[in-house]
């Protein structure tokens, strides 16, 4: 927001300040606003959107990081008065507004903000009511924020104390508008109470303040009119603490009886809290107001009597002299005995009594033992008088508390009292047994009462047999326990009368839970204590006799109940039983896991229904959360004390889904451990220590394996967090238990059949699935289907369903007979059928839930701690992948891959979800889908408005690796991803992305997947053959980490079908240390690969590997295993490569040529065959072998021979696939040449024998002959020249020639020309015996065979025979038989294949039957013109340059014909002169492709669908294979240019070439190029000349563009000076490329042409358009020419012609762009070339010298800056304006570059001294420049912001505002410098100068006079004495400047 006004950038941050993001928050508050506030003035404008901003923040700024950067901005900005008023306005309102709407949101941030205001500003001074507005909306928030959460009420009262103690004044100010009730108080007491607290805590101001609480007290409690809030009484509870006996006697006890006489209602609670605060004795207060009290004890009212007894309890309590107490149950006594009338009403009665009761709390004293005698005896008189039963209830709870107390009450009245007592009916039993266990807690008193054990032990017996006295006999047994505990003999007593095996048998668990649900909270707290006592005192009888689970469950629904006073008397009571028996601990926590899982049914049964139906008797109450945390807290700690092995059952009910609720998963672990810790527990320490036990058992079938899906869940969550405590051991265990876990086994062991029962519904059979489908959707549309959560019913439901479908109600006797009868065998044995698919379901299922378990336990933790398990993760992958594609639980784990994902790093991690799920696509095979996924580059140069998953993930990467290549593991986990787009099958929009990432990641040293990378770039290399430049260089430094094992797999790539590749491969291979040190060991696989490479049909990859070959250093073998692997390859050239590999190794092997024979022909049987679909899938196998037996010719022994011809002649000839068919007639004749001299006796036997024998199989006999004969023709020849077998063998191939085959005719026709020494007498006959056959044979096959026996035999008997025969002349006269298509089409078929097979030598007969073979291309047979064209196709490739120059003429003659037919085809023979020779091809194609365009335009429709046909026809003989691809497009380019022009070079941009351009391509280019050319579009004009640049340095030869540079050079001339820059950029750069690729010498006026141009008084566009072209000409010409013109052009530059300055100066603005760092080296000859053209009087020159200036600091600004600078600085200073202006606009492009900022900052507005840089700017400038240099740099600019010129001083203003923050504080850095420069240019001669540098002091000095005076006059003090004058004399007009401009304000202060 450098360029931006401070209005603007607050209204942009107002936008964002709700984020969400507590980062964002901080970032706006600590680094946007504070700048924004530092540096602008506060407006009211401006203070309101600040506010306004920071009001938007309370009601969503919950975490304390986003409060204090708010309140630091507010605390700043308060002293502010205009944001102090604003904020108190907006805070106040906001206040008032929260308060009236009860609301809570943001309440503490507005007090806390109100604070703020009170103290860090002067709000409290400048006016009273304000602030008391603040302070009474205070209240009302406080009160509001005091109902909240105890850390709110904390925080709140922290702030509002430091807010007293910070500032007084405001306490003070409180005070006393309390004292004057400004402030509410009543209704909003938390503020009061505040002011209390505070002031209590300081005895000065407690007692100063006093008075006026008291006085308010007073008035606003205890002379209420009405019932004051308790709220208000307990808002002073500090002052009553403080209170003194002076106070409370004169005015707080008056005031207190006098309203408790009066209005009694209205104050009792208040004088009960009142009294309960004070901490005063009171006992000499105690009669009066107990006389006051006593009243309103036995008051008919409830809440009055509650109230009063609290009193009577404070009063005991807090009256220690023993005359108050007595004379206060005197004062009871009297008022029971009738002092005050006779109590009529028990309620009464009942009172009084519970005063006495009251009494009891009396403080400890020997006196009150007497006393307590007396009131008992008193009490047991009145129960004897008494006859109401509550009554006497309340007696006896009166006299148990005082007997509890005090065992001296307890006499033998009293006992003989209790024992009838016992007998009494069930209340008033109740009654006395509550009594006594009361006593009984008192041990003085215990053996008193062990008198009545006796009776106790019956009401036990009684109680526990009998259902309706259980609670007797509980609270029976509970005393009796006691006295048992005090007593000996009691204890003998109750084991003689076998209490406890009678109460076990009739009550295992002691008390029912479902009755201690109904029980009251008393009656409970019993129940605890009767455990405690048992367990404590009688374990060892009680845990022999009872079971430990059942009572421990008793305690745990004790421990969890819904009261607080229950539970904690449990908590006490658990603490005591573990001490007593530690044995219990773990028993505890078991029963406690299974009491949470109990709890977790419950629920889910209550969502599932809304009533409770449960019979469940264990638990009746839901327990809440916190309950049950605080239940675990205490039996953990309990636990721990004695036992620390309970460590395991910690952890996992701290864990529990019940426990933790809807918190974090470790949330109640996090508790727990802290509390733990607090009680001195080092559970880490444990738990590390034993870490392992607690993985097995969290691991096993008390955890993990447990059948109770919320136990699973809980050791999940636990083993997460074990991961966060000791993550290798956790892990280290969990891994052991992966590895052993049987059910990944049974997993893989799956099959389909069980799968697919898996997936089948219960009752149904699997092979009855498609039944049951239809039938479910059938009753799905029939009726609804009932559910039922049982589902192993189904089976049940779905056969009775059946059942009962056939019949209704009338037919229900029937069919229940039916059913009687036994079941028929088909249904027994779908029966056991069903129960074997069950049984192999339920396996299934197993699996699943344990592989599941493991997954998901494992996906936790690898979350839990993602820094360790990122360390894991290749061990974690193995697991889970394969899992991936699982059937069974291939969804778990998938979800588990996304946790994995979570642990990748940051930020990759958030790319998680798609990671995973890509990765699950890519191991499940997904294939079609994964390609739809990954965009084409079309797609992706689109930008589609989403991004699909792939490009996600690769713009994770991409963004993942900016700061650096990921780690290993992470790379190691995505790299399936990368490898998946790199493997498709062409170039992806991703492809460039995903290597770039894969580049990054090369290091030799890690352990990365290098051979899987290694592949994928093969396969990248081979698809994408464009990217060889950068995948080269990364194979190589691939290849660096492999070791010596991997060797074998690197060279894989031998085996592509590329060339390059198999290079790249080679050549990446020799960089392993292995082979490069050459200490590769011995392996057959390497050898085996290398091997195979040195025999590449390439001559190039056979070098390459020759030298890997010898640093491999060991022999072959005679393992060739791979060798006959590598001839089924799909590849041909491997192929072709191991068929030569193998011949070599036989070579250097001999002794193993039979061995490997016997492997290729056992291959070949293997390989021989069809598959299921009748496919022949082995025929590349058996090519190979094929092509091994022809490589073989030349080692095969003559022993070898028989064998070989057997196996051809059994097997090989009657292959079914014609191509190995011929390759094996080849492989024979081949071995039969080289081997057949020497062993025609021994090889032609097998032939003769052959062909004599009776064939079995007639086709295939036919096919093995056919190979037969030609195998005994190419024998024949080394027959003797009269051997008669000549004769017979002749016949035969002139037999076989007439199968239709064309390899087969081929062969006889070579046969034959050697034979035909022999047959010199014969010839005349057989060329007529061929001829014949040739013109009148009905087949085609029989003619072109005869065609192809001519050839042979014409070319045996010489090329005379021709003539000799008259065979040209029977041509000519076939050609010429109109009447017979047989012969014009077997005339045709000779002229073809004499072409073939007598070459050139045919050629000057071809001249002489061209005219019959065009004729022949209009013939109107088809066949004919079929035969024509291929006969103009073997003659065009046969002719040579000469017969080219003869043939073309006539053929472009023929398109000028008229007769369209002539036309026709003389096209059809010019488009098959694109099968010449390439020579020749390059020679012609300018010619021809010219020619044929025009003929597209043709009006007669033949023959522009003949020019289209010979187009393509020379677009098929492409050789390049980017070009071969585009033919279809580049044709439509020259059919139809006006709309496919453009498209067709937009194509031809899109395409990488990696292979060169042919001449067959250029010819289609160039038309196409040429009118892009001459397109209007500059955008067309662009891409043309972006082609033609491109071309030349992609032909295979220079001369071949040669014919086009006369078509293509006046155009980009042309374009050269177009009015567009961008079009000349290109056109220039085209030129250049022209230059470079194909030599100047063949543009000869090219550059003489561009200087003409450059000195023209044409446009300035043409003189760019020239300079731009001669830059990258003089660049491709080279240093020397450079060199060589420079003198000249700079010679120019100062010529007297304008336009020759302008052309020239504009040449250097192209010459940093196209010499590069070159031109750096003629920067000091170039420099004063450009400073003197910015003074020049023409505009256009200084443009120019300006625009080139700026491109030298553009290119040369950071590596040239010593040369740049000082000629810049000079500019600064000249005399010439102008010159002035344009050095500084350079000076500012140096140090923007510098500085690094692009200088385009808007700098509206402001102060000049106002700046938009930054300190970084300013670094960055010292240290480029150094701080001398920047200092003299900044003088100079700050002097010329002064200038006299206008723009010279906007110039200098603006880089000044753009690179320099802050003004003064520069100014204070420079000030030496400045003061020099200034000093100097005032004393320098030129005037304008002198001007300038006293504008600039005067300026310095009236703007920041009071900052720089100090600085300046020291420095002109020391000029004065320097002893250069003009130096003395610059410092006196300096003097007489400030002086000038010094203000009357200045002058004073200096003197």
């Amino acid at each position: 927001m450098a360029g931006s006004s401070p209005m603007d950038s607050l209204i942009s941050i107002a936008g964002s300040v709700s984020t969400a993001s507590t980062k964002k928050r901080v970032r706006i508050f600590r680094e946007e606003l504070p700048p924004i506030i530092a540096n602008s003035d506060m407006s009211p404008e401006l203070t309101s959107l600040l506010v306004d901003i920071i009001f938007k923040t309370f009601p969503i700024y919950d975490d304390g990081g986003s409060r204090k950067a708010v309140n630091d901005v507010i605390v700043r900005t308060l002293g502010e008065v205009t944001f102090m008023k604003s904020f108190a306005a907006a805070l106040v309102q906001a206040m008032e507004k929260q308060s009236k709407f009860q609301s809570h949101v943001g309440c503490y941030s507005l007090l806390k903000w109100s604070c703020l205001l009170l103290s860090r500003s002067q709000f409290a001074k400048v006016s009273r009511n304000a602030l008391c507005r603040v302070a009474a909306a205070q209240a009302s928030l406080l009160h509001i924020v005091m109902q909240r959460s105890f850390r709110e009420q904390r925080a709140c009262r922290k702030t509002f104390l430091h807010l007293f103690s910070q500032s007084p004044d405001v306490y003070n100010i409180y005070i006393e508008e309390v004292k004057d009730a400004r402030i509410p108080y009543k209704d909003t007491p938390e503020l009061l109470c505040l002011l209390l607290e505070f002031s209590s805590a300081v005895p000065s101001k407690f007692e100063k303040s006093k008075p006026i609480f008291l006085d308010i007290y007073v008035k606003a409690v205890l002379n209420a009119r009405e019932k004051p809030p308790k709220g208000l009484s307990e808002s002073f509870r500090p002052l009553f603490a403080h209170i003194s006996h002076d106070d409370l006697q004169s005015i707080v006890i008056p005031s207190s009886v006098k309203m408790l006489k009066r209005n009694p209602e209205i104050v009792l609670d208040s004088v009960g809290i009142l009294l309960s605060s004070v901490g005063l004795d009171l006992s000499k207060y105690a009669k009066e107001i107990l006389s006051v009290i006593l009243p309103q004890a036995r008051h008919a009212d409830d809440e009055r009597r509650v109230a009063a007894l609290a009193i009577v309890r404070c009063l005991s309590q807090k009256s220690s002299d023993p005359d108050a107490c007595e004379s206060m149950f005197d004062a009871v006594k009297a008022v029971l005995g009738g002092s005050e009338g006779r109590l009529t009403f028990p309620y009464q009665r009942i009172g009084m009594i519970n005063a006495l009761l009251e009494l009891s709390n009396a403080p400890e004293g020997k006196y009150l033992n007497s006393l307590a005698r007396t009131v008992c005896g008193f009490l047991l008189t009145f129960y004897k008088d008494e006859g109401n039963e509550e009554v006497k209830l309340a007696i006896l709870s009166a006299i148990g508390s005082w007997a509890a107390r005090f065992a001296d009450a307890v006499q033998p009245d009293l006992l003989l009292f209790f024992s009838s007592g016992l007998k009494e009916k069930e209340a008033l039993r109740r009654g006395h047994l509550r009594c006594l266990q009361a006593i009984s807690k008192n041990p003085d008193a215990l053996l008193q009462i062990s008198s009545l054990l006796g009776p106790l032990v019956q009401l036990v017996k009684t109680g526990f047999t009998k259902a309706v006295q259980r609670l007797d006999g509980i609270y029976a047994l509970y005393i009796v326990g006691m006295i048992a505990a005090a007593d000996i003999k009691a204890e003998e007593t109750v084991a003689k009368e076998k209490i406890w095996s009678l109460i076990s048998q009739n009550e295992p668990s002691l008390v029912a839970n479902s009755m201690v649900a109904k029980l009251s909270i008393e009656d409970c707290i019993l129940c605890v204590d009767l455990l405690e006592v048992l367990l404590v005192e009688h374990s060892h009888r009680v845990l022999e006799t009872f079971s430990a689970k059942l009572l421990l469950q008793l305690l745990l629904f004790l421990i969890c109940h819904s009261s607080w006073n229950v539970r904690k008397k449990t908590y006490d009571a658990t603490k005591k039983i573990i001490a007593a028996a530690p044995q219990l601990s773990e028993v505890l926590l078991i029963e406690f896991a299974g009491f949470l899982s109990l709890v977790g049914e419950k629920i889910s049964i209550l969502k599932m229904s809304d009533a409770d139906n449960s019979p469940d008797n264990q638990l009746h109450v839901l327990p809440s959360v916190e309950v049950l945390v605080k239940a675990l807290s205490v039996i953990s700690s309990t636990a721990l004390s004695t036992a620390p092995s309970v460590s395991t059952r910690i952890i996992f009910c701290s864990h529990h889904p019940c426990i933790i609720g809807t918190a974090k998963r470790d949330a109640v672990w996090r508790r727990l451990h802290k509390c733990l810790r607090t009680l001195g527990f080092d559970v880490i320490g444990i738990i590390s220590a034993t870490v392992g036990s607690i993985c097995k058992s969290l691991i096993g079938p008390m955890g993990l394996m447990s059948a109770i899906p919320l136990e699973q869940t809980a050791s999940i969550y636990s083993l997460r967090t074990l991961m966060s405590i000791a993550p290798e051991d956790t892990y280290s265990e969990f891994e052991k238990h992966l590895i052993n876990l049987p059910d990944r086994h049974s997993h893989d062991m799956l099959s389909e059949n069980d799968i697919q029962i898996f997936r089948t519904p219960e009752g149904i059979l699997s092979n009855e699935q498609g039944v049951y489908i239809a039938e479910s959707i059938t009753s799905k549309h029939a009726k609804p289907i009932e559910d039922n959560i049982n589902s192993n019913h189904h089976g049940k439901r779905e056969v009775s369903s059946r059942g009962a479908a056939g019949g209704g109600k009338k037919d229900g006797g029937k069919s229940t007979k039916k059913a009687d009868k036994g079941k028929t065998a088909k249904e027994e044995a779908r029966e056991q059928l069903l129960r074997e698919e069950a049984s192999i379901r339920e396996k299934v299922r197993e699996i699943q839930k344990n592989l599941s378990l493991m997954l998901n336990a494992m996906g936790e933790m690898a979350v839990s701690n993602p820094v360790f398990a990122h360390s894991q993760l290749p061990s974690l992958v193995k697991f889970v992948d394969p899992l991936l594609r699982s059937p069974v639980v291939g969804d778990v784990a998938y979800e588990t891959s996304v946790k994995l994902a979570r642990c990748l790093v940051y930020p990759l991690c958030n790319w998680a979800l798609d990671i995973a799920t890509a990765l699950r696509l890519i191991v499940t095979d997904e294939v079609r889908i994964q390609f739809e996924l990954i965009p084409t580059v079309d797609e992706v140069a689109e930008e589609r408005p989403s991004m699909g998953l792939f490009e996600r993930i690769v713009n994770g990467l991409s963004v993942s690796c900016k700061s650096g290549p990921l780690p290993v593991d992470s790379f190691t986990f995505v790299f399936p991803i990368m490898e998946r787009v790199l493997l498709s099958s062409k170039r992806t929009g991703l492809h460039d992305d995903v290597l770039r990432i894969l580049y990054m990641h090369m290091d030799p040293l890690l352990p990365l997947p290098r051979l899987r990378m290694l592949s994928a770039l093969y396969h990248v290399l081979g698809v994408v053959p464009a990217y060889q430049a950068s995948i080269g260089p990364a194979l190589n430094e691939l290849c660096l980490g492999l070791q010596p094992d991997e060797v074998a797999s690197a060279l894989y790539g031998v085996y592509a079908k590329d060339v390059h590749v198999r290079m790249a491969c080679l050549n990446a291979v020799k960089c392993i240390p292995s082979v490069s040190g050459r200490t590769l060991p011995q392996n057959v696989e390497v050898a085996t690969n290398i091997w195979i490479a040195l025999h590449d049909p390439e001559k190039s990859v056979a070098e390459a590997a020759e030298d890997l070959w010898d640093r491999y250093g060991y022999e072959i073998g005679t393992d060739y295993s791979g060798i006959f692997k590598a001839l089924s390859h799909i590849n041909y050239n491997v192929r072709l490569a191991a068929a030569e590999a193998l011949a070599a190794a036989l070579d250097e092997n001999p002794d193993s040529i039979q061995e490997s024979l016997s492997t290729l022909f056992s291959l070949y049987i293997r390989d021989s065959g069809f598959d299921e679909e009748n496919l022949d899938v082995g025929w590349l196998g058996r090519q190979g072998i094929a092509l091994a037996l022809h490589s073989a010719a030349d080692v095969l022994r003559t022993k070898d021979l028989p064998v070989v011809m057997t196996f051809l002649i059994s097997r090989a000839l009657a292959d079914p696939n014609a191509d190995v068919r011929g390759r094996m007639i080849n492989a024979g004749v081949m071995i039969i040449d080289r081997h057949g001299r020497d062993n025609v006796s021994l090889l032609f036997p097998i032939f003769e024998n052959y062909l004599n024998k009776k064939a079995s199989d007639e086709e295939k006999y036919d096919l093995v002959r056919e190979g037969v004969v030609i195998f005994t023709g190419a024998l024949a020849k080394h027959l003797a020249k009269d051997d008669p077998k000549v004769h017979a063998v002749v016949e035969k191939l002139l037999d076989v020639l007439n199968t239709p085959s064309e390899a087969v005719q081929r062969a006889v026709s070579s046969c034959l020309s050697p034979l035909m020494r022999s047959k010199q007498d014969d010839a005349a006959a057989l060329v007529s015996r061929l001829l014949n056959q040739l013109m009148k044979s009905e087949k085609y096959g029989e003619r072109r065979g005869a065609a192809f026996g001519l050839a042979g035999v014409l070319k045996g008997l010489g090329l005379l025979s021709l003539k000799k025969y008259g065979v040209v002349t029977v041509l000519r006269e076939a050609f010429a038989d109109r009447s017979s298509a047989k012969s014009r089409e077997g005339a045709l078929l000779a002229f073809e294949c004499l072409c073939e097979y007598l070459g050139r030598l045919f050629e000057p007969y071809v001249i002489q039957m061209l005219p019959l073979l065009l004729v022949s291309f209009s013939d109107q047979v088809i066949a004919v013109r079929e035969a024509a064209e291929c006969a103009a196709r073997a003659m065009m490739s046969q002719l040579s340059a000469q017969g080219v120059k003869l043939v073309l003429p006539s053929l472009l003659k023929g398109l000028e014909d008229k007769a369209w037919r002539t036309k026709q085809s003389s096209v059809q023979l010019l488009g098959a002169m694109a099968y010449c020779a390439p020579q020749q091809l390059s020679q012609c194609l300018p010619k021809i492709v010219p020619k044929l365009t025009e003929v597209l335009t043709d009006t007669h429709p033949k023959v522009q669908s003949a020019g289209q046909t010979a187009l393509q026809q020379v677009g098929s003989v492409i050789k390049n294979p980017e070009i071969a691809s585009l033919v279809p497009t580049l044709l439509m380019g020259l059919t139809d240019p006006n709309d496919y022009t453009k498209y067709s070079l937009d194509i031809l941009l899109q395409t990488t070439f990696i292979n060169s351009i042919d001449a067959p391509s250029l010819a289609l280019l160039v038309p196409i190029v040429h009118r892009g050319l001459r397109e209007r579009s500059a955008d067309t004009k662009k891409k043309a000349s972006q082609i033609v640049g491109n071309m030349c340095s992609l032909v295979t030869e220079p001369k071949d563009m040669i014919p086009y540079i006369g078509l293509l050079l006046p155009e980009v001339k042309k374009v050269l000076v177009d009015p567009i820059p961008e079009v000349r950029s290109v056109a220039a750069r085209a030129i250049g490329s022209l230059i470079r690729g194909m030599g100047e010498e063949n543009f000869p006026d090219l550059v003489p042409w561009l200087f003409d141009t450059l000195k023209s008084d044409n446009s300035n566009v043409e003189r760019s358009g020239a300079a731009q072209g001669l830059s990258e000409v003089l660049a491709a010409l080279g240093t020397k020419y450079f060199e060589n013109v420079l003198p000249d052009i700079i010679r120019n530059c100062s010529h007297q012609k304008a336009s020759v300055r302008d052309g020239y100066l504009t040449l250097f603005k192209y010459f940093p762009r196209s010499l590069g760092v070159q031109f750096q080296n003629y920067l000091q000859l170039v420099l004063p070339a450009i400073l003197d053209g910015l003074a020049d009087e023409n505009e256009s020159v200084r443009d120019a010298a300006l625009g080139a200036g700026h491109v030298l600091v553009e290119h040369y600004a950071t590596t040239s800056l010593p040369l740049l600078l000082p000629a810049v600085e000079d500019g600064i200073f000249n005399d010439n304006w102008r010159i002035r202006q344009s050095s500084v606009e350079l000076l500012g492009d140096l140090l923007f570059k510098v500085a690094g900022t692009s200088g385009k900052a808007l700098l509206e507005g402001g102060s000049d001294d106002e700046g938009a840089s930054t300190e970084a700017h300013g670094r960055a400038i010292i240290e480029v420049l150094g701080r001398d240099k920047r200092n003299e740099v900044l003088a100079a600019l700050y002097m010329v912001r002064t200038d006299v010129s206008i723009t010279v001083r906007q110039a200098a203003l603006h880089v000044w505002k753009t690179i320099v923050a802050n003004t003064p504080k520069t100014l204070k850095e420079i000030m030496p410098v400045l003061m020099n420069t200034l000093i100097t240019s005032l004393a320098s001669a030129s005037s304008e100068r002198r001007q300038v540098a006293g504008r600039a002091l005067g300026e310095l000095v009236r703007k920041l006079g009071e900052r720089v005076l100090p600085l300046i006059i020291p420095i002109l003090s020391k000029g004065l004495k320097d002893p250069d004058a003009s130096r003395r004399q610059g410092v006196r007009l300096s003097v007489y400047v400030v002086v000038r401009n010094l203000t009357p304000e200045d002058m004073a202060t200096k003197g």
